[in-house]
């Protein structure tokens, strides 16, 4: 992780928050999912601030980047 996003086991079971927040960036993917944009987010939470923002973004698409999707049947 870099110095915007953290992640403590004593804070939210260890979910990668911006720092200095218990904003997580799985909150973040939420609201932009339910529709709000990036200055709804900001006016909702100002603490996270701009870079916060899009720190939080960055490491979400970073995290996907390397992510597989197997397709696997089994039969039984």
């Amino acid at each position: 992780m870099d110095e915007w996003i953290v992640s403590n086991p004593e804070i939210l079971g260890g979910k990668p928050c911006v720092r200095g927040t218990r904003i997580s960036v799985e909150l973040i993917l939420e609201l932009l999912a339910s529709g709000a944009d990036r200055d709804d987010i900001l006016a909702k939470y100002p603490q996270i601030g701009e870079q916060g923002l899009a720190t939080a973004l960055g490491y979400a698409a970073r995290a996907m980047k390397n992510e597989v999707i197997w397709d696997a049947p089994i039969s039984a």
